[in-house]
């Protein structure tokens, strides 16, 4: 029986106008309450669900002797035990007039992530407030991410109304507060409701509010006219499969983001700029006369055109920027600062590529949105970023669409998301810049060597003996008649990086310098040899990735803290632990080491000569170098 009546809900939903909507406000304002309420005025719960809810409330509720309708929705054992929200929970329900899928997201400040998460999809947000607290920080910030994201219908649902006795004044007073900075942040409409979840009052029906006239929570969001898919905005399908099942047949599968399309019409794909026309659009049913926004389907096409994942079909009329340069506005997710110049990855659509923050201009005050000067961003912090990507990408500021014009920032040492972006608008100087070819690359530069050029990368604490082992390497290299160039950390820091200190952003882009001056030398048909400290797993990857396979051998000089300490050639352990020296490397700051570099030296097992040696034979190994 519940299936069938599941079956029959869903079908309705299916041929209703459909609502996305998201709770949202600072931690205990009531989301969960407000979601199962509605789920239970609006008898769109079952009664074996209603028997657990109130089983559930004897054990986890919050409210006394009532049914906590908080815990219909908190599904988590740990957020039933806490009475906080972790995770986004979507529901489902239906009524006479409309379809809705709410997410109720956390209002605990260290999962505000997973708040953006539920924001991205909604196309209206309830921002709940205690009406004993006011507006708090956390009530600001989850406004000014439903804006930066794309949300223009707010209802400001003041709630615990019961709990300040439907005082009238309270609910004027918070009203006054927040419209001012809600209009601001250019929302379409603002809807002031009083509310009390616990007890229903104005949820479905009128409460215990006789000077409130306006819709009760359910009126109006059955009634609101908001924007949905944008089935009128340009065509859009990121290609996120290649479907090759057999020689005689090349599909494109995807989900279309935008837009409409149909067999016959013109396709472009949007970073190459090749043509050709749709032959069949197809599905598990089979071929379709036409697909939206919104459907999963699989494309063919009438010519045979270089077509890979992470690609964009698009219209002709409409062809989306194209370009590795951007600049958008950033929501950092993560503990861990964002750090200017670091090597993170982006997925933007389908693509996956290296993405660099090249500059922060600033980050965002979330209680009166002046703008901040700012190196760096911190977990919540929301900033605007130019950002440069490892390859060109094809994206629509994301005002304009909100499938093409965001990404999410991934840390390439732990695979975590930690932050999410809005494209603002495209950088002119991405497109500005071309590769210009040259007749003798390096290849022709090493044969005449007689070796491969390579950037043999030195890394280890301060005193384990990189410098050391790496001279002993190029006086023998030197020996043997190779070309190279050995740059020391040190020696780096007197001239090309002289402006820069020892914090993690000094740091990083330190690394970030030496080694595209690595990968100038090498481009020379040199060997070079690198010895720097590069603590930062991150930044040694992003220089790895700067040349060509086989190209980057790293050093692991291992040598234990102790040893370097005992060993403190140059004074800097003692000024460390006398407090005169910051931030520095396995006393005050971390240090990554590499888990499979090519080469691991244990310096305390044999002599620097004996570990230039191995480093000798390995690159002999590895045919950078000829045998002698």
């Amino acid at each position: 029986m519940a299936l069938a009546v599941a079956g029959k809900v869903a079908a309705e939903m299916a041929t209703k106008d459909l609502l996305r909507f998201i709770t949202c406000g600072s931690v205990d304002d009531g989301k969960s309450t407000l979601i199962g309420r509605l789920l239970h005025d609006s008898k769109l719960i079952f009664d074996d669900q209603l028997s657990a809810l109130v089983r559930d409330s004897e054990r986890h509720g919050t409210v006394e002797d009532d049914i906590d309708f908080a815990l219909l929705v908190d599904g988590l054992e740990a957020e039933r035990e806490q009475g906080i929200t972790i995770d986004v929970a979507y529901r489902f329900f239906a009524t006479a007039r409309r379809s809705f899928i709410v997410a109720d997201t956390p209002g605990h400040e260290q999962y505000t992530r997973n708040m953006a998460t539920g924001a991205s999809n909604a196309d209206l947000a309830i921002i709940l407030v205690d009406a004993r607290k006011g507006v708090l920080v956390q009530t600001r910030r989850h406004s000014l991410i439903c804006s930066l994201l794309g949300i223009r219908h707010v209802v400001l649902a003041v709630n615990k109304m019961d709990l300040v006795g439907y005082d009238q004044g309270t609910f004027d007073r918070i009203v006054a507060e927040y419209l001012p900075f809600g209009v601001q942040l250019g929302f379409k409409s603002i809807v002031p409701l009083p509310i009390s979840a616990r007890f229903g009052d104005n949820v479905i029906r009128a409460g215990n509010t006789p000077w409130y006239t306006g819709p009760s929570l359910l009126d109006y969001l059955e009634q609101v006219e908001v924007e949905g898919e944008a089935f009128d905005q340009p065509f859009r399908f990121p290609v996120q499969w290649v479907n090759r099942p057999n020689l005689d047949f090349r599909g494109y599968a995807g989900t279309v983001v935008s837009g409409t399309i149909g067999p016959g019409d013109p396709v472009v794909v949007a970073s190459s700029g090749k043509t050709s026309r749709i032959r069949e659009l197809l599905t598990y049913e089979g071929p379709q006369t036409s697909a939206r926004a919104g459907d999963a389907i699989t494309i063919t096409l009438t010519d045979e055109v270089d077509i890979a994942r992470g690609d964009l079909l698009v219209t002709p009329q409409s062809r989306p920027e194209v370009s590795d340069q951007f600049a958008a506005h950033v929501i950092w997710m993560s503990d861990h600062d964002l750090v200017p110049g670091r090597s993170y990855l982006a997925r933007i659509g389908t693509r996956t590529t290296a993405v660099t923050v090249t500059g922060i201009k600033y980050k965002v005050d979330v209680n009166t949105r002046e703008h901040l000067a700012t190196h760096t961003l911190g977990l919540n912090d929301i900033g605007v970023c130019n950002l440069a990507t490892g390859m060109p990408v094809a994206f629509d500021p994301y005002r304009e669409n909100r499938r093409t014009g965001s990404f999410i920032i991934i840390d390439r040492f732990t695979n975590h998301t930690v932050g999410a972006g809005m494209i603002d608008f495209g950088l002119r100087r991405g497109t500005n810049l071309h590769w210009q070819p040259l007749l003798i690359g390096k290849a022709e530069r090493s044969a005449i060597k007689r070796q491969r050029a390579a950037i043999v990368w030195f890394t280890g604490l301060s005193g384990s003996g990189k410098s050391t082992i790496a001279n002993i390497v190029e006086q023998r290299l030197h020996a043997m008649g190779h070309h190279t160039m050995l740059l020391d950390g040190d020696n780096v820091r007197h001239g090309l990086n002289r402006d820069l200190g020892f914090t993690e952003a000094d740091r990083v882009e330190n690394i970030r310098r030496s080694g595209e001056v690595a990968k100038l030398m090498t481009e020379a048909g040199l060997i070079v040899l690198c010895s720097f400290i590069s603590p930062y797993a991150a930044e040694r990857i992003a220089v790895r990735n700067l040349v060509g396979e086989g190209e980057f051998v790293e050093v692991f000089v291992d040598t234990p803290l102790e040893e370097c300490m005992r060993r403190d050639s140059k004074g800097l352990y003692a000024k460390a632990r006398a407090g005169k020296i910051k931030n520095f490397t396995g006393f005050d700051a971390p240090y990554e080491a590499p888990e499979t570099p090519e080469i691991h030296l244990r310096t305390l097992e044999a002599p620097a000569e004996a570990m230039a040696d191995m480093v000798i034979g390995e690159l002999t190994r590895r045919q950078i170098i000829s045998p002698h």
